[in-house]
């Protein structure tokens, strides 16, 4: 048996979704001509709350987008020193943007303290680059951030003139988690992003979400990024069918994350981190180290060396659970006792 668990990406679309994209409707959507990716667009926008919505193909595109239509050459954007946007997207915002990001220590929940934020503000002086937008994450690390935090980071970004953009690269599996509809979540943000291919299960495609203005900006960004798609609504019909199909059977990926953290609670040289959503940590000792290693060499994909990243997703059955849970004792045990 082999099951990847390096990440949400990794699945792959079932026959229902294939066939979706095989009767998929399309035309040169650069000229917004195609219907599936109009239809897409405009049910997600409803969904969310917002005016409109733009289709990408990557969710690193879509953020670098959106921070290139918030932010000029020269301005500055408030991020966390852990945020994919600033720490796995190729330094995209600062190579391609000329913005400067300000990364802000975390605390231990994944959030910032709000007096943190609120002095990394620059003051309106021709020293320092100009503060134009706040970028938070949720879900962060596969924790989903509280709500009231949120509601109160968001708040201080608005009251100090700040424009407010969300990375949701597994938004709804933050509003599964935290059990509020999506509007309650996205609406707090001036723009937010979610991507269709993880665990929505799409092969490809993200959304950028905004007002009618911000999204002129953002499609011309897409553009000068290279992101002008054409026939692109054989992927369109893809997202479409995970946002109908896959959201609320979010809750069995995170069932089976909890489901794995359980069989392997007490687990000699394992600490194993309680999961918020779909996400299990393993803090290993030194001498598991080749734990990884070991694993995969048993069928099982993980990433990282003494903190083993594990991710649930629709492509993984309970019964594969229980497989990764034993092939994990059995590989910890023998890795101890060498």
């Amino acid at each position: 048996m082999r099951v990847d668990l390096r990440s949400d990406t990794v699945t792959r679309p079932g026959p229902a979704m294939r066939e979706a994209m095989a009767r998929a409707e399309v035309g040169d959507d650069v000229f917004g001509d195609d219907p599936t990716v109009n239809r897409l667009q405009a049910s997600a926008a409803e969904r969310l709350g917002f005016e409109g919505s733009l289709f990408f193909p990557s969710g690193t595109q879509c953020n670098l987008a959106a921070l290139m239509s918030w932010c000029q050459r020269g301005d500055e954007y408030l991020v966390s020193q852990d945020a994919h946007t600033y720490s796995h997207e190729g330094g995209g915002a600062a190579v391609l943007g000329s913005i400067q990001p300000q990364p802000l220590e975390l605390e231990p929940d994944g959030t910032i303290a709000l007096s943190r934020l609120e002095a990394a503000i620059k003051p309106r002086d021709d020293h320092f680059a100009r503060t134009r937008l706040l970028a938070l994450e949720n879900t962060f690390g596969g924790r989903a951030l509280p709500l009231t935090f949120m509601r109160e980071a968001t708040a201080l970004a608005r009251r100090r003139g700040l424009a407010t953009h969300l990375d949701g690269a597994r938004f709804f599996n933050a509003t599964v988690k935290l059990g509020v509809e999506p509007k309650t979540l996205a609406t707090l943000f001036d723009s937010v992003s979610i991507c269709l291919s993880k665990g929505l299960g799409a092969p490809a495609g993200s959304l950028l979400l905004g007002t009618r203005d911000f999204l002129k900006d953002a499609r011309r960004w897409r553009k000068v990024l290279g992101g002008g798609m054409r026939q692109v609504g054989v992927l369109a019909a893809a997202g479409q069918y995970a946002l109908d199909h896959h959201v609320e059977r979010l809750a069995v990926d995170h069932q089976h994350a909890r489901d794995l953290a359980s069989a392997l609670a007490g687990l000699e040289g394992v600490q194993v981190d309680e999961p918020s959503t779909n996400m299990v940590w393993l803090r290993v000792s030194s001498q598991l180290e080749g734990l990884g290693a070991a694993l995969e060499a048993r069928g099982v994909l993980t990433t990282g060396t003494s903190l083993l990243r594990l991710v649930l997703h629709l492509d993984v059955s309970a019964e594969q659970v229980q497989f990764v849970a034993r092939v994990i004792r059995e590989e910890a045990t023998r890795l101890a006792r060498t």
